[in-house]
């Protein structure tokens, strides 16, 4: 599946893989899985519920589309992209072969801008090696709690041309990060019903942390119990910074 989104920091979605589980505490109020629940009923032929018990906990089972790796190629203007909204790429159940076919479609299509992001990045660091990262792949890390910062460092081991961070939810405060050689980081609230407070003190401490380190900072949302319950702006101001890329990357 892919389609335009209605993520701030991207445009569109492109999904090889579907399917995941529970690693920590950010995905506890997980949207890809309340959205697949959603389309299963509609009878999207794409999406399962039946998680694996052998995982790390109750998801929706990984599926992988041959099918939709050709699709960057038939979008012929530029495009911003955001692989994998509903799935993790880095996943244990996700073959490094098809990984690699993966990435060898991002090669092929230089004329696009592709955003990958784990929560699994320890397996990430162990494959940086068997992976080729084109100039136009941007990797990242989710760390929601202090507890998670630990892959940060695995992302810095990573070769991709740009590394960020996605404090999203953010469910405590990040202090004293260590941003070395990180590019980009997105803060975000918690959406939906279920909802986890943000405070704004949290935000504006990774808003300075990044102007101290020269990192670009996006803020994409206070949350709440609907996805623009909140709005965007902290001290009535938009963060809306890239990260400072080549115009041939765009």
């Amino acid at each position: 599946m892919s389609y335009r989104s209605g993520i701030e920091w991207t445009e569109t979605t492109w999904n090889p893989t579907t399917g995941c589980d529970r690693v920590s505490s950010g995905c506890d109020n997980c949207y890809a899985l309340t959205l697949a629940k959603r389309l299963k009923a509609m009878g999207n032929p794409r999406y399962q519920n039946d998680g694996d018990p052998k995982l790390s906990g109750p998801g929706f089972k990984i599926t992988l589309h041959e099918d939709l790796l050709e699709r960057p190629y038939r979008w012929r203007a530029p495009r911003l992209i955001f692989v994998n909204s509903m799935s993790d790429l880095f996943h244990p159940e996700v073959p490094l072969d098809f990984i690699q076919k993966v990435f060898r479609v991002m090669a092929d299509t230089p004329r696009h801008t592709y955003q990958v992001l784990t929560k699994r990045s320890k397996r990430l660091m162990s494959l940086n090696s068997e992976l080729e990262w084109p100039p136009n792949v941007w990797m990242g890390v989710s760390v929601e709690t202090q507890r998670y910062t630990f892959r940060i460092d695995h992302l810095r081991c990573v070769d991709a041309a740009v590394r960020f961070v996605s404090a999203e939810p953010l469910l405590e405060a990040l202090p004293d990060l260590d941003l070395t050689s990180i590019h980009w980081l997105i803060a975000g609230g918690e959406s939906g019903h279920k909802a986890r407070p943000v405070e704004e003190e949290w935000v504006r401490d990774l808003r300075d942390q990044c102007a101290v380190a020269g990192v670009a900072f996006f803020f994409k949302q206070w949350g709440g119990r609907t996805p623009k319950a909140g709005g965007r702006e902290l001290d009535s101001v938009h963060h809306d910074d890239m990260p400072p890329v080549g115009e041939d990357f765009w």
